[in-house]
């Protein structure tokens, strides 16, 4: 299916239209630590893992779902998803008062099926990786006219996770970088668009699993590759491919994506955890491990704001 590009008058429709039913999280600049990010420029955090659901994916759902016509609505949500996408499109679904059908692959961290059974959706345990399970919600949205929402290749969902460019750049007109982790595309590919459209000098970095390399993978061949497999444990970034939409937007904006392994995503979450009591799943953390291990790096004169875009206990238990 082919989707319009959309636009930065389409993320400040979104962020009115959200705007109810959404936490405007807090930005904070961070102070001393015992083991600094970056030894230079400034960095902030955009404490996302504190939005409704616990990540940025409530963005995107509820902007998809406040935009289709009741009619749409009548049989409900679907979507297939790691565990955030699916939160989000839960916690939708319960705004609306409609039932929400979330399939998640085996992979999925109980504590996530929990989680999205708390928030009111029936919940379907099947495929391996993200991409089975998606198929399968595919036919389930099509045997009983149920809404499926992408959780990344939708302009209106995309338009969602841009809104947090648009808080960033108010609550910290001076940023010069925004950091953000890289599963399917979607949070970065939106944030990038937003973010640009107001500066088109700041620069927007990814960071991606050495195990889940879809999108680096693809700015490197020049068109979206699939990958035979993944490997990384980190189910939330853990897409084997991205889509058209989400890699026009990426190359046009994105600066550089650098490739991270699961070990040093917990040791970023464990370090969040340890001097400041974030409590970040390894998604949430990857951004900041990207500064962390030196892949991605700052000039003097940068502000970085870096996405803490999901709450989970990983840094907190531990490996």
């Amino acid at each position: 299916m082919t989707h319009s590009l959309p636009t930065l008058g389409d993320v400040r429709a979104a962020h009115a239209r959200i705007a109810s039913g959404i936490r405007r999280t807090p930005h904070l600049a961070i102070g001393p630590a015992k083991r600094t990010l970056s030894s230079i420029g400034r960095v902030d955090f955009k404490l996302e893992y504190l939005q409704v659901s616990g990540s940025f994916k409530a963005r995107g759902a509820l902007n998809k779902a406040l935009s289709l016509p009741p009619e749409a609505l009548a049989n409900g949500l679907v979507t297939a998803s790691g565990g955030n996408h699916g939160l989000g499109v839960a916690f939708a679904a319960w705004r609306a008062g409609i039932p929400a059908r979330i399939v998640v692959p085996t992979t999925t961290p109980t504590h996530k099926v929990e989680k999205l059974r708390t928030w009111g959706a029936t919940v379907s345990v099947e495929g391996g990786v993200w991409d089975e399970a998606n198929r399968i919600a595919q036919d389930f949205a099509s045997q009983h006219g149920a809404a499926y929402i992408h959780p990344f290749a939708d302009p209106l969902v995309i338009a969602g996770q841009a809104t947090l460019a648009l808080e960033i750049l108010e609550d910290a007109p001076d940023t010069t970088v925004i950091i953000a982790a890289i599963g399917g595309g979607g949070l970065i590919s939106g944030v990038a668009l937003a973010a640009r459209a107001i500066n088109p000098a700041i620069r927007i970095l990814g960071v991606e699993p050495v195990g889940a390399s879809a999108v680096h993978d693809s700015l490197r061949a020049g068109h979206p590759v699939t990958l035979e497999r993944v490997t990384t444990r980190v189910g939330t970034l853990a897409a084997r491919s991205t889509e058209p939409i989400n890699f026009e937007l990426i190359r046009a904006n994105v600066a550089e994506v650098a490739l991270l392994t699961d070990d040093e995503m917990q040791a970023a979450a464990e370090w969040l955890y340890f001097e400041y009591g974030i409590a970040a799943e390894l998604s949430g953390a990857a951004a900041a491990a990207g500064l962390l291990t030196g892949k991605l790096k700052l000039r003097p004169d940068d502000r970085a704001c870096v996405l803490v875009c999901g709450a989970g206990p990983e840094g907190v238990i531990g490996r």
